[in-house]
Protein backbone atom coordinates (compact mmCIF):
# COMPACT_ATOMS: atom_id res chain seq x y z
CA UNK A 1 0.00 0.00 0.00
CA UNK A 2 1.01 3.09 -1.06
CA UNK A 3 2.16 5.94 1.86
CA UNK A 4 1.93 9.04 -0.57
CA UNK A 5 0.85 11.62 2.07
CA UNK A 6 -2.94 12.02 1.87
CA UNK A 7 -4.59 15.70 0.76
CA UNK A 8 -7.12 15.19 3.54
CA UNK A 9 -6.55 17.57 6.50
CA UNK A 10 -6.13 16.11 10.14
CA UNK A 11 -7.91 17.66 12.24
CA UNK A 12 -7.08 17.90 16.07
CA UNK A 13 -10.06 18.86 18.28
CA UNK A 14 -9.46 17.16 21.35
CA UNK A 15 -9.37 18.51 24.84
CA UNK A 16 -6.99 16.77 27.13
CA UNK A 17 -8.82 13.53 28.47
CA UNK A 18 -8.82 13.29 32.29
CA UNK A 19 -11.40 10.73 32.32
CA UNK A 20 -11.42 8.29 35.11
CA UNK A 21 -12.05 5.16 33.61
CA UNK A 22 -11.69 3.69 36.96
CA UNK A 23 -15.16 5.11 37.71
CA UNK A 24 -17.08 2.73 34.68
CA UNK A 25 -19.51 0.06 36.56
CA UNK A 26 -19.49 -3.26 35.47
CA UNK A 27 -23.17 -2.98 34.87
CA UNK A 28 -23.16 -0.09 32.82
CA UNK A 29 -20.52 -1.94 30.56
CA UNK A 30 -22.10 -5.17 30.70
CA UNK A 31 -25.69 -3.54 30.24
CA UNK A 32 -24.33 -1.82 26.77
CA UNK A 33 -22.41 -5.11 25.79
CA UNK A 34 -26.18 -6.88 26.69
CA UNK A 35 -28.11 -4.03 24.36
CA UNK A 36 -25.91 -4.77 21.25
CA UNK A 37 -27.49 -6.72 18.50
CA UNK A 38 -26.43 -9.83 19.07
CA UNK A 39 -28.98 -11.42 16.54
CA UNK A 40 -26.98 -9.42 13.98
CA UNK A 41 -23.75 -10.07 15.42
CA UNK A 42 -23.58 -13.61 15.81
CA UNK A 43 -25.17 -14.16 12.10
CA UNK A 44 -22.21 -12.29 10.69
CA UNK A 45 -20.25 -14.51 13.24
CA UNK A 46 -21.58 -17.37 11.71
CA UNK A 47 -21.84 -16.34 8.10
CA UNK A 48 -18.18 -14.62 7.43
CA UNK A 49 -15.92 -14.74 10.45
CA UNK A 50 -16.46 -11.34 11.73
CA UNK A 51 -18.66 -8.30 12.99
CA UNK A 52 -18.36 -4.97 13.72
CA UNK A 53 -20.42 -4.17 16.86
CA UNK A 54 -21.69 -0.56 16.72
CA UNK A 55 -20.31 2.16 18.93
CA UNK A 56 -19.76 0.83 22.44
CA UNK A 57 -17.49 3.29 24.00
CA UNK A 58 -17.60 6.89 24.30
CA UNK A 59 -15.09 9.27 22.62
CA UNK A 60 -14.20 10.31 25.89
CA UNK A 61 -13.70 6.98 27.13
CA UNK A 62 -11.72 6.00 24.01
CA UNK A 63 -9.21 9.33 25.23
CA UNK A 64 -9.30 7.54 28.85
CA UNK A 65 -7.76 4.54 27.25
CA UNK A 66 -5.72 6.00 24.72
CA UNK A 67 -4.02 8.06 27.67
CA UNK A 68 -3.47 4.89 29.72
CA UNK A 69 -0.65 4.04 26.65
CA UNK A 70 1.93 6.28 28.03
CA UNK A 71 1.64 5.12 31.88
CA UNK A 72 4.04 2.17 31.61
CA UNK A 73 2.99 0.75 36.00
CA UNK A 74 -0.35 -0.71 33.86
CA UNK A 75 1.77 -3.11 31.50
CA UNK A 76 3.77 -6.29 31.56
CA UNK A 77 5.61 -5.67 28.50
CA UNK A 78 6.11 -3.47 25.44
CA UNK A 79 7.15 -4.90 21.94
CA UNK A 80 8.32 -2.59 19.50
CA UNK A 81 7.34 -4.68 15.77
CA UNK A 82 10.46 -3.78 14.15
CA UNK A 83 12.26 -5.87 15.96
CA UNK A 84 10.57 -9.43 15.53
CA UNK A 85 9.85 -8.23 11.44
CA UNK A 86 5.84 -8.04 12.99
CA UNK A 87 5.35 -5.02 11.13
CA UNK A 88 6.26 -1.34 12.30
CA UNK A 89 4.39 -0.14 15.29
CA UNK A 90 4.52 -1.44 18.95
CA UNK A 91 1.92 -2.65 21.14
CA UNK A 92 2.00 -3.29 24.95
CA UNK A 93 0.38 -5.99 27.32
CA UNK A 94 -1.09 -5.02 30.34
CA UNK A 95 -0.10 -6.48 33.93
CA UNK A 96 -2.88 -7.77 36.13
CA UNK A 97 -4.99 -6.42 37.43
CA UNK A 98 -6.74 -5.07 34.17
CA UNK A 99 -8.03 -1.53 34.13
CA UNK A 100 -11.63 -2.08 35.25
CA UNK A 101 -12.87 -0.48 31.87
CA UNK A 102 -10.57 -3.40 30.36
CA UNK A 103 -11.75 -6.30 32.53
CA UNK A 104 -15.17 -5.47 32.52
CA UNK A 105 -15.02 -5.73 28.46
CA UNK A 106 -13.39 -8.74 28.30
CA UNK A 107 -15.96 -10.82 31.07
CA UNK A 108 -19.11 -8.75 29.16
CA UNK A 109 -18.09 -10.17 25.55
CA UNK A 110 -16.67 -13.67 26.83
CA UNK A 111 -20.41 -14.21 28.02
CA UNK A 112 -22.18 -13.55 24.82
CA UNK A 113 -19.65 -15.27 22.60
CA UNK A 114 -18.92 -18.68 24.65
CA UNK A 115 -21.66 -20.18 22.77
CA UNK A 116 -20.43 -19.53 19.73
CA UNK A 117 -17.11 -20.80 20.98
CA UNK A 118 -19.02 -24.07 21.60
CA UNK A 119 -21.16 -24.16 18.75
CA UNK A 120 -17.83 -23.70 16.50
CA UNK A 121 -16.02 -26.51 18.48
CA UNK A 122 -18.05 -29.14 17.97
CA UNK A 123 -19.04 -28.28 14.13
CA UNK A 124 -15.15 -29.02 13.92
CA UNK A 125 -15.09 -31.78 15.76
CA UNK A 126 -13.06 -30.84 19.02
CA UNK A 127 -13.48 -31.74 22.48
CA UNK A 128 -13.21 -28.71 24.32
CA UNK A 129 -15.71 -26.69 26.58
CA UNK A 130 -15.72 -23.34 27.05
CA UNK A 131 -17.33 -22.16 30.28
CA UNK A 132 -20.15 -20.12 30.57
CA UNK A 133 -18.42 -17.49 32.49
CA UNK A 134 -15.01 -15.23 31.50
CA UNK A 135 -13.50 -16.28 35.41
CA UNK A 136 -13.90 -20.20 34.76
CA UNK A 137 -11.96 -19.89 31.66
CA UNK A 138 -9.87 -17.91 32.54
CA UNK A 139 -8.96 -20.91 35.24
CA UNK A 140 -8.30 -23.43 33.00
CA UNK A 141 -6.06 -21.18 31.59
CA UNK A 142 -3.64 -21.04 34.41
CA UNK A 143 -4.19 -24.59 35.16
CA UNK A 144 -2.61 -25.10 31.82
CA UNK A 145 0.92 -22.58 32.67
CA UNK A 146 -0.88 -19.62 31.46
CA UNK A 147 -1.04 -16.86 33.61
CA UNK A 148 0.05 -13.66 31.76
CA UNK A 149 -2.46 -11.38 30.85
CA UNK A 150 -3.06 -10.82 26.87
CA UNK A 151 -5.02 -7.31 26.90
CA UNK A 152 -3.25 -4.80 24.84
CA UNK A 153 -2.80 -1.62 23.77
CA UNK A 154 -1.73 -1.00 20.00
CA UNK A 155 -0.07 2.23 18.67
CA UNK A 156 0.94 2.99 15.17
CA UNK A 157 2.48 6.17 13.46
CA UNK A 158 2.77 6.86 10.15
CA UNK A 159 3.94 4.07 7.83
CA UNK A 160 3.18 1.80 10.81
CA UNK A 161 1.36 -1.74 9.64
CA UNK A 162 1.24 -5.27 10.92
CA UNK A 163 1.68 -8.54 9.18
CA UNK A 164 -0.95 -10.90 8.79
CA UNK A 165 -0.64 -13.00 12.12
CA UNK A 166 -2.49 -14.98 14.60
CA UNK A 167 -3.08 -14.47 18.39
CA UNK A 168 -2.43 -17.85 19.57
CA UNK A 169 -0.66 -18.31 23.35
CA UNK A 170 -0.67 -21.45 24.66
CA UNK A 171 -2.57 -24.62 23.95
CA UNK A 172 -5.48 -23.36 25.62
CA UNK A 173 -6.81 -20.50 23.65
CA UNK A 174 -10.67 -18.93 22.52
CA UNK A 175 -11.86 -18.94 19.16
CA UNK A 176 -12.75 -15.19 18.90
CA UNK A 177 -11.12 -12.21 20.47
CA UNK A 178 -12.20 -8.31 19.73
CA UNK A 179 -10.44 -4.95 18.68
CA UNK A 180 -12.08 -1.65 19.66
CA UNK A 181 -11.11 1.62 17.26
CA UNK A 182 -9.83 4.50 19.62
CA UNK A 183 -9.30 7.19 17.60
CA UNK A 184 -11.08 8.45 14.28
CA UNK A 185 -10.44 7.28 11.18
CA UNK A 186 -9.73 10.45 8.33
CA UNK A 187 -9.46 12.71 11.32
CA UNK A 188 -6.97 11.27 13.87
CA UNK A 189 -5.34 9.40 11.29
CA UNK A 190 -5.60 8.04 7.50
CA UNK A 191 -5.32 4.73 5.79
CA UNK A 192 -4.70 1.45 8.54
CA UNK A 193 -7.82 -0.54 8.13
CA UNK A 194 -8.18 -3.78 9.70
CA UNK A 195 -7.47 -6.30 7.24
CA UNK A 196 -8.63 -10.30 8.02
CA UNK A 197 -7.66 -13.07 5.42
CA UNK A 198 -9.45 -16.11 4.58
CA UNK A 199 -7.58 -19.34 3.62
CA UNK A 200 -9.82 -21.58 2.60
CA UNK A 201 -8.87 -25.06 1.08
CA UNK A 202 -8.14 -25.37 -2.43
CA UNK A 203 -9.33 -22.42 -3.66
CA UNK A 204 -8.00 -18.74 -3.28
CA UNK A 205 -7.60 -16.25 -0.26
CA UNK A 206 -9.94 -13.92 0.38
CA UNK A 207 -9.38 -10.88 1.83
CA UNK A 208 -11.84 -8.50 4.13
CA UNK A 209 -10.58 -4.74 4.67
CA UNK A 210 -12.58 -3.52 7.78
CA UNK A 211 -12.65 0.55 9.02
CA UNK A 212 -14.74 0.49 12.17
CA UNK A 213 -15.59 4.17 14.09
CA UNK A 214 -14.19 5.52 16.94
CA UNK A 215 -15.47 3.51 19.99
CA UNK A 216 -16.73 0.31 17.86
CA UNK A 217 -15.55 -2.69 18.14
CA UNK A 218 -14.57 -5.75 15.40
CA UNK A 219 -15.18 -9.06 16.47
CA UNK A 220 -13.54 -11.66 14.75
CA UNK A 221 -11.91 -15.30 14.22
CA UNK A 222 -8.86 -16.08 16.50
CA UNK A 223 -7.29 -18.91 14.62
CA UNK A 224 -10.18 -21.01 12.18
CA UNK A 225 -13.80 -20.91 11.88
CA UNK A 226 -16.36 -23.62 10.48
CA UNK A 227 -18.05 -23.31 7.02
CA UNK A 228 -20.38 -25.79 5.72
CA UNK A 229 -19.28 -27.88 2.61
CA UNK A 230 -21.01 -31.25 0.93
CA UNK A 231 -19.57 -33.52 3.38
CA UNK A 232 -20.16 -31.43 6.79
CA UNK A 233 -17.83 -28.56 8.00
CA UNK A 234 -14.36 -27.66 7.35
CA UNK A 235 -11.70 -25.36 8.72
CA UNK A 236 -10.81 -22.16 7.46
CA UNK A 237 -7.99 -20.47 8.46
CA UNK A 238 -8.34 -16.83 8.93
CA UNK A 239 -5.38 -13.99 9.84
CA UNK A 240 -5.12 -10.89 10.61
CA UNK A 241 -3.32 -7.61 10.21
CA UNK A 242 -3.49 -3.57 9.55
CA UNK A 243 -2.54 -1.87 6.32
CA UNK A 244 -0.26 1.15 6.31
CA UNK A 245 -1.41 4.10 7.94
CA UNK A 246 -0.29 7.00 5.37
CA UNK A 247 -1.13 9.79 7.64
CA UNK A 248 -1.49 10.72 11.90
CA UNK A 249 -1.52 7.96 14.60
CA UNK A 250 -3.62 5.00 15.20
CA UNK A 251 -4.59 3.20 18.75
CA UNK A 252 -6.45 0.50 19.77
CA UNK A 253 -7.48 -1.93 22.61
CA UNK A 254 -7.25 -5.87 21.61
CA UNK A 255 -8.90 -7.43 24.19
CA UNK A 256 -7.65 -11.26 23.79
CA UNK A 257 -10.12 -13.61 25.97
CA UNK A 258 -6.99 -16.64 26.81
CA UNK A 259 -3.34 -15.87 28.97
CA UNK A 260 -0.34 -16.58 27.73
CA UNK A 261 2.51 -18.90 28.59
Amino acid sequence: MSAAKSQIPLINDRQDSTVAISNMTPRNIQSRINALDWPRILASLHESGWARTGEVLTAQECDGLRALYSNDNLFRSRVVMARHRFGLGEYKYFAYPLPRLVADLRKSLYAQLAAVANDWESKLGGKSHYPETHQEFIKLCHTGGQTRPTPLMLRYESGGYNCLHQDLYGAVYFPLQTVFMLDRPELDFIGGEFVLVEQRPRAQSAAHVISPRQGEAVIFTTRWRPVQGSRGHYRVNIRHGVSTVTRGIRHTLGIVYHDAE
